[in-house]
């Protein structure tokens, strides 16, 4: 366990930020008074540490700028608690998948220049699981890369999680990106492409791994930078995901808040956001190139992961399965009885469920209650 709670953070991961980000961020969405003292130390400590971004930003163009990605990635997408992070984390034991490592998404500017004596300080402080869901957490442990975009520049969808009272503005521009300017599309998609190649050089990987629910929202974006992608696509019960995402989002909201929201709020955030996510990719995945794209209930792949992750192989054409199978199933065997939040659907997350996420129930065939 490390020295922090994560409902006790002192400061905001926007600490990891280069300088001009932060100002950006701050400068857009306000923060709310009492967050305020909160907000200066972050701040504070953000301003000495960017000091390191200009020695990494010479390293980056040196190295990497103008080195080919030479194989496309392979994105699992899916709304939050569709299990994208036991996907995630299964695909990673095939070492010739890159991977961003929870270090990179707070300190994304401090990968190529004193990762070994940040990463120790990190690893001293962050807790050894996750708070929602008790999934191991380390400073190498493979995490979804939108929390290193919202420290690399200012056109993220996460930063509703310090402004939420902004999550439906922040949702209709950075997760569907559909009041996207061009200007900040592409740099998102330039930010995107910096983390892709450094998580190669970081981990030795060939073939860049992503999992990041934002990403859902904008598969044609994916598309354009990378041709070839495969793309992994899960769905799970509705009821579930409300409850799981509900719980998640109460949880996770209130340490990183800058802004005061009551939990109604917040619920109603998570009844509008799911259906614009979940309708952005069901117009957006027309873009996908036949036979690029995998679609699957987590619950068929919660009941047999092997059997599906070796037919993900197969039918995505994906390297590495003779070479990977061994980690592959002791990772999977490993997590058998593993024991998960349960959830009591009650009426009203039903009548919630029922009304604003009817369409992905009857489409992926679940049942009605």
């Amino acid at each position: 366990m490390g020295l922090l709670k994560f409902d006790k953070l002192p400061v905001y991961p926007l600490v990891g930020a280069d300088w001009a980000t932060l100002q950006s961020i701050t400068s857009r969405w306000h923060d709310d008074p009492q967050f305020r003292t909160k907000m200066l130390a972050t701040k504070a400590i953000c301003r000495l540490l960017s000091l390191a971004a200009p020695i990494q930003e010479r390293r980056y163009d040196r190295l990497l700028r103008n080195k080919p990605i030479d194989h496309d990635p392979l994105f699992i997408l899916g709304h939050w608690r569709s299990g994208t992070t036991f996907v995630h984390n299964i695909f990673a034991q095939d070492c010739h998948f890159a991977h961003t490592s929870t270090y990179q998404t707070v300190f994304p500017h401090m990968m190529m220049v004193a990762q070994p004596v940040m990463k120790f300080i990190m690893k001293l402080f962050i807790p050894s699981h996750r708070p929602t869901d008790r999934m191991e957490l380390t400073p190498d442990t493979p995490q979804e890369e939108e929390f290193a975009l919202s420290n690399s520049m200012p056109y993220s969808y996460y930063n509703f999680w310090y402004y939420p009272k902004d999550q439906l503005d922040l949702c209709d521009k950075y997760l569907t990106f559909e009041h996207i300017t061009p200007e900040e599309k592409r740099a998102y998609q330039e930010a995107l492409e910096k983390i892709v190649k450094i998580s190669i050089w970081n981990t030795g990987g060939t073939q860049y791994l992503s999992k990041s629910p934002p990403h859902t929202g904008h598969v044609q974006a994916l598309v354009e930078m990378f041709p070839n992608a495969k793309f992994i696509y899960l769905m799970r019960n509705p009821y579930t995901v409300f409850e799981s995402t509900r719980s998640f989002f109460t949880q996770t909201i209130a340490p990183l808040k800058a802004q005061a929201i009551s939990d109604d709020d917040i619920e109603m955030n998570c009844i509008r956001v799911y259906p614009r996510l979940y309708n952005a990719y069901q117009e957006q995945k027309r873009f996908i190139p036949d036979g690029n794209l995998y679609e699957v209930r987590f619950e068929e792949f919660e009941r047999d992961a092997y059997a599906v992750t070796k037919d993900i192989y197969q039918k995505l054409r994906l390297p590495g399965w003779d070479e990977s199978e061994t980690n592959i199933r002791a990772y999977i065997d490993s997590k058998r009885g593993y024991k998960k939040n349960s959830y009591e659907y009650k009426p009203r997350t039903i009548q919630l469920v029922n009304e604003h996420w009817g369409r992905a129930i009857d489409d992926w065939g679940y049942e009605r209650m």
